[in-house]
């Protein structure tokens, strides 16, 4: 599977770091684009910053040269984690102001996968109008909103239950978190 990251300034920065831990690089062709204002929160709460695995290609957001900036060449999926209710607004509008954007609108337009994960709350009705322009447009909207019947102890296993999401609707294996039990008799 051919694969874009988009990370936003959203915070979050976690759950964009676990979904690229555990995914299998050498199986996968992953990409990595970072918004304007990333960094500045990856800095503030990833120590010691992102931690890109081996092989994988990171593109800046400046560039229209990027590979999956045209319609003949995206990626199979995309997924924007975190992502913030600003960058979430413009992909719903068809903003295509730089390449993160852009590859967005490549996404919706080639009906390809794209999953947002919006870190925000609470929503106003503005939020909830681009949701569903988003929801009808073909993208899946997977909140980032961990859950706890697997009672989490550290923050990591807490970003894995939304993660693990991610990954299902990427079609990966996870092993990240259990699968919800049958109900006992």
């Amino acid at each position: 599977m051919r694969l874009l990251i988009a990370i936003t300034g959203a915070s979050g920065s976690v759950y964009a770091q676990r979904l690229l831990d555990n995914i299998d690089c050498r199986a996968h062709e992953v990409h990595v684009m970072l918004s304007l204002y990333a960094p500045q929160v990856i800095a503030e709460e990833l120590g010691e910053g992102l931690k890109l695995p081996e092989g994988v290609q990171q593109h800046s957001h400046r560039s229209m040269n990027v590979p999956f900036a045209s319609g003949s060449n995206p990626p199979d999926a995309m997924v924007i984690i975190p992502c913030t209710m600003g960058t979430l607004g413009r992909v719903a509008h068809g903003v295509s102001s730089d390449s993160l954007l852009r590859c967005a609108d490549v996404m919706l337009k080639e009906r390809k996968k794209l999953i947002l994960v919006p870190r925000e709350t609470p929503l106003s009705l503005i939020h909830v109008k681009n949701l569903e322009l988003l929801l009808l447009a073909g993208a899946t909207i997977l909140p980032a909103n961990p859950s706890y019947y697997t009672r989490p102890q550290t923050v990591e296993q807490v970003a894995d239950t939304v993660v693990a999401r991610v990954l299902d609707h990427l079609g990966l294996p996870q092993k990240l978190v259990a699968r919800w039990r049958d109900e006992e008799e």
